[in-house]
């Protein structure tokens, strides 16, 4: 856990995904999340959960956030905030970590509630001996 606590601009980055769980798409499970990512150059992308009638279909709001940056070019993310209505922080679910991880394995995972509790942690510490593109090098990919 990162001892410090939230930052200046992980707060802000909590209000991003705050504004952005506004507009999940959550009618089956009644479970809005938001997420906004900061990447390395300081620029802020929101996503929020949308769900589907076929409920595999539905995405996370993290994942959401993370295409919306990688489709205006980013590839290197330095923190995600993750905030839905539960009273204590949101934790982003092994899949989102995993997409997380392809961005930067040291991000800060800024994970909060409704009620204002918030836990910061370092991506590597959700996702230990995590799977990343550095594997890949030399199979030929």
């Amino acid at each position: 856990m990162d001892e410090h606590g939230p930052s200046q601009a992980d707060l802000a980055l909590i209000e991003a995904a705050r504004r952005a769980r506004e507009r999940a798409y959550a009618p089956y499970s009644g479970f809005a999340v938001g997420a906004a990512v900061r990447s390395a150059d300081g620029r802020v992308f929101e996503g929020c959960n949308v769900e589907n009638a076929s409920y595999g279909l539905g995405v996370c709001a993290e994942r959401v956030a993370v295409f919306h940056a990688v489709a205006a070019g980013v590839r290197r993310l330095e923190a995600v905030a993750v905030v839905c209505g539960a009273c204590g922080p949101c934790r982003p679910c092994g899949a989102c970590r995993q997409v997380l991880r392809e961005f930067g394995s040291g991000m800060r995972v800024i994970m909060a509630g409704e009620r204002g509790a918030v836990e910061v942690r370092r991506l590597e510490e959700l996702l230990p001996d995590a799977f990343g593109p550095e594997d890949l090098a030399g199979s030929g990919a």
